[in-house]
């Protein structure tokens, strides 16, 4: 008997699903930083055993679209709740559990097991001052809330960042997976090719040195890509859109730039077990994230 499935992660913006994902793939496979809209595309982490297949999926965070990027990735989130055999609906204890109705009501009506993860746990202790039957007071107060939202759904408690109730969880989706062959090759840790992983981990840098508006404005573009059995070569472009943008990434005398470009390297290292060379260059892309046809030269089309 084999199982396999996917198992896709869905929920509003920074309530943790990253985190959750990279927890339990075992990989760093999503950028997790404290920033909201982190997420923009909808990344897959596969787990094997002998016997086992879970193809987990971490999703944008679910938003009301303000240009057309949002909308590829509000499509991202929507299109997890067509192909799911489990659903890992993630919240955590601060969130309005009302917020986004419109999603969560499609969320109400699937028929898939369905799996509510109360996020963040440990932050209810700085809430109620470290008062124990506050905080389980609180915390059945969430559960009761969202057990009327989503009366079907399992409800556990957690911290993916503690990794406090995250093997209790993987348990619960082995028992659920289908029986089924596996659906990728049992060596294959992700659907992405590496170009994307180093796009990503560039624009993670981005987002933890670059304030405001500057870190949404951005996206990276792998132009080369050369790995021998000694090191990798690779060739970035950061796209901005307006030249102001340009000049804050690189900062003066270029010093911003190599900031971003020195941690870069050290995590795609670090993520490839082999020295990096890296060149990263700045170029104006005007109103790129409500350009269609730049959107889908930029991968986000969840067709």
């Amino acid at each position: 008997m084999h199982k396999a499935g996917f198992v896709n992660i869905v929920g509003n913006p920074n309530v943790g699903k990253s985190t959750l994902m990279n927890q339990l793939v075992g990989e760093r496979i999503s950028i997790a930083t404290f920033k909201a809209q982190t997420t923009r595309h909808r990344i897959m982490g596969i787990v094997n055993t002998d016997d086992m297949q879970i193809v987990f999926s971490d999703t944008p965070g679910v938003l009301k679209p303000n240009y057309k990027l949002q909308e590829s990735m509000l499509a991202f989130s929507e299109s997890a709740l067509q192909d799911a055999d489990v659903l890992l609906y993630v919240t955590d204890v601060v969130e309005n559990p009302e917020k986004n109705m419109d999603f969560l009501e499609k969320v109400q009506k699937m028929t898939i097991p369905v799996i509510l993860l109360i996020n963040k746990i440990d932050e209810l202790g700085a809430q109620t001052n470290q008062n124990i039957l506050k905080s389980q007071k609180l915390l059945g107060d969430i559960v009761d809330k969202w057990h009327t939202l989503l009366p079907n759904a399992e409800i556990l408690p957690i911290s993916a960042k503690n990794k406090f109730g995250t093997e209790m969880l993987l348990k619960r989706i082995q028992e659920l997976l289908p029986e089924s062959p596996a659906y990728f090759d049992k060596d294959q840790l992700t659907d992405k090719p590496a170009r994307f992983f180093v796009s990503e981990i560039i624009r993670e840098k981005i987002l933890l040195y670059y304030d405001k508006e500057i870190p949404y404005s951005v996206e990276v573009r792998v132009e080369r890509f050369k790995e021998t059995e000694k090191n990798i070569h690779i060739n970035a472009i950061i796209y901005v859109e307006r030249d102001s943008q340009k000049g804050i990434i690189i900062g003066h005398q270029g010093i911003a730039l190599k900031k971003v470009s020195t941690e870069a390297r050290k995590a795609l290292e670090k993520f490839f077990q082999k020295p990096i060379y890296l060149e990263t260059f700045v170029k104006v892309d005007k109103d790129w994230r409500s350009s269609q046809r730049e959107l889908d030269a930029f991968g986000y089309n969840p067709e």
